[in-house]
């Protein structure tokens, strides 16, 4: 048994490194070769991005998810798996074969009242008490729908109601969808490349006829008609479709990218039709005839084409790609999740099993460390696709302070070996990631920065430090948290830790806390001065009170508070603890709340959909708050208990 228990940590070790370098590992390619078109790079939001992205983004604003199920398998069914349309093949679809996608289940509507309102009845497939519905079946509704979210858009965000919310989602979704619908050709083409023929040959005439009609000579009506008819329905790709996929004829002139719709429109000046838009002509004609042969050499042959003076675009497409695929961060996530649950097992299994106990805290203090290495690769590559240091949205704000935490946490357990550490990382690692995935439902998280943010300096210097104390202060209170968890239901915050005998848990408890909250209120002070410099670099003044100025100087008042309340002696370690937790409902005020006042320079949306997460998590903090004034007696670690000594060995 004592040799499995050595072996053990490594097992779990050997495991979950496995399955990252086969996340790792590419993927082999379908019979289509739709992963290469998701590859291709499109401009779209004001940054190069592929296919893959432009489908994934936009599924989760319609749908939630990154890709759409081909069959409902029961809940209670957890371990089978059902067959999904990934994010690219569901794009092709939408673009080639919209009759097709059209019954495909993608719009979410949760709210009763607006399907009674729409009389959706019984309509539509209902999973985990969500109803997501085709397009056919909102098509009668459509008008509707669009009335009713046009009235929700002129009401102010604060003031709208649950059915507004949901009713203006439901009809953003379906326009960008029908958007979509429009990006290559025009919707319901079933020969995208006779059209473009048709339309190269109508050309010469029809440009004669209407040169006739403004001299006031005689016009080959019938000529003028035909061209009339077909630039009609280039105009409707011109006016609606989303991405940019046409790249400029001239390499110099990089940023100047159009739609097909555009490109095709603009040939009527000189006759030729643009190269890229006949190669997606050939690639829409053959994904509509399934042609696979014909499809793959299209994009192929696109491919070939971008490589001479698109080669950069053609990379950060496949990196992007790359990126999307791996999903680097869930699986950091579950190496997370896992190694909180053998954290917390060697915690309870402390005093009666010291040796599983010491096992179970090695292997979760391994998998924070491949966790930890895992973060940090997703982190760099995040970094490397956007240009930028890693802090530039609320999105990549949660990704860093995770992984902030994740590393504050691995240096704790590194110095104390009492499993406590590793807790606090898995914990943060994970609560914070899932933060970040519900972020990235609001679509690219990779979109172009404000002028006023756009300047990699500050970002470097000002957001990430002022980004590592919000971390280290959210890793002091997940300390408190522990202390108090472990002192009320449990005796073990009066166990003897450590070689030297003289240290019981809760010492060593209140010693991280100290320590992490000195960390917390250097950096989180440093941060905030360096933020009124770039505002007096960027709006003329150091200090203007705006809500998230505020809120960061809160976090160094209330930190300075807990240092000076500790040096004066005025509080112990209960008080510590307490004015720890509340520290976590200041940080998260200044990291979410400034957001919800919908108010402030700093104010970039109003975040009304995490207003009930924030505040379920701040009623949470005073809870905690709470239980941490209970008497001493009822504290199972202070209540006629014989300490027991326990030795940790490295």
């Amino acid at each position: 048994m004592k040799s499995f228990l050595k072996i053990l940590p490594w097992l779990f070790l050997g495991l979950f490194a496995t399955e990252i370098v086969v996340v790792l590992l590419p993927k082999p390619e379908s019979k289509f070769h739709t992963a290469e078109f998701g590859r291709l790079p499109v401009l779209l939001n004001g940054r190069i991005q592929p296919f893959d992205s432009v489908a994934r983004n936009s599924l989760l604003q319609i749908r939630s998810t990154g890709d759409v199920p081909l069959e409902e398998v029961p809940a209670w069914k957890f371990w089978q798996h059902p067959q999904k349309l990934k994010s690219t093949a569901w794009l092709l679809e939408v673009f080639f074969r919209s009759d097709v996608a059209d019954t495909r289940p993608i719009f979410l509507i949760h709210h009763p009242d607006l399907i009674s309102e729409l009389k959706l009845g019984e309509k539509g497939i209902d999973k985990s008490g969500l109803r997501y519905y085709t397009f056919v079946e909102l098509v009668p509704v459509l008008n509707e729908i669009s009335e009713q979210g046009r009235k929700a858009s002129s009401v102010e965000d604060a003031q709208r109601t649950t059915y507004q919310k949901q009713v203006l989602k439901l009809a953003n979704a379906i326009s960008l969808y029908q958007q979509l619908k429009n990006s290559i050709q025009p919707e319901g083409a079933t020969n995208f490349v006779e059209l473009i023929t048709d339309y190269q040959a109508a050309l010469p005439a029809g440009l004669a006829a209407a040169r006739a009609t403004q001299a006031g000579q005689k016009t080959d009506a019938v000529a003028l008609r035909k061209l009339a008819i077909l630039t009609q329905q280039f105009e409707i790709v011109a006016k609606y479709a989303l991405p940019l996929t046409v790249p400029p004829i001239d390499p110099v002139n990089k940023d100047a990218w159009v739609n097909v719709g555009a490109s095709l429109l603009h040939s009527v000046r000189d006759g030729a039709i643009q190269p890229a838009v006949s190669c997606f002509a050939r690639i829409a004609t053959a994904y509509r005839q399934d042609d696979v042969a014909g499809f793959n050499s299209a994009v192929a042959g696109y491919k070939n084409w971008l490589t001479p003076n698109f080669a950069r675009e053609q990379a950060k497409g496949r990196a992007e790609f790359y990126f999307n695929q791996i999903k680097i961060f869930l699986h950091a996530t579950i190496i997370y999740i896992f190694a909180f649950v053998l954290a917390g097992a060697a915690l309870l299994t402390f005093a009666p099993a010291p040796q599983l106990s010491e096992s179970l805290r090695r292997s979760a203090y391994y998998l924070i460390g491949l966790a930890f290495v895992v973060h940090t690769f997703g982190l760099i590559f995040r970094m490397v696709l956007e240009g930028r240091p890693p802090v530039t949205n609320l999105y990549s704000s949660a990704i860093f302070i995770g992984w902030g935490a994740c590393g504050l946490g691995w240096v704790l357990e590194r110095i104390y070996k009492i499993g406590l550490g590793s807790t606090v990382a898995g914990l943060a690692g994970f609560v914070t990631l899932l933060i970040a995935h519900n972020l990235a439902l609001g679509g690219d998280t990779m979109e172009m920065l404000r002028a006023v943010l756009d300047t990699n300096f500050w970002l470097a210097t000002h957001v990430v430090t002022v980004t590592l104390g919000y971390a280290s202060t959210f890793v002091a209170g997940t300390l408190a948290m522990a202390y108090i968890i472990l002192g009320i239901f449990t005796p073990l915050l009066s166990i003897k830790v450590g070689t030297d005998h003289d240290i019981t848990l809760g010492n060593a408890l209140t010693k991280m806390v100290y320590a992490i909250v000195c960390f917390a209120t250097l950096f989180s002070f440093i941060g905030t001065v360096l933020g009124g410099i770039w505002a007096d670099q960027s709006w003329g003044r150091f200090w203007g009170w705006d809500p998230k100025e505020n809120g960061a100087l809160l976090i160094v008042i209330w930190n300075s508070l807990i240092l000076h309340a500790r040096w004066g002696r005025l509080v112990g370690e209960r008080g510590l603890m307490n004015l720890a937790l509340f520290g976590n409902i200041v940080t998260a005020f200044s990291w979410f709340g400034v957001n919800m006042l919908g108010i402030g320079l700093h104010s970039y949306g109003f975040m009304d959909s995490a207003f009930k997460w924030l505040m379920l998590f701040n009623a949470s903090q005073v809870l905690f708050i709470l239980l941490g004034f209970l008497p001493l007696h009822r504290w199972k670690s202070f209540k006629n208990f014989t300490p027991k000594q326990s030795v940790r060995s490295n």
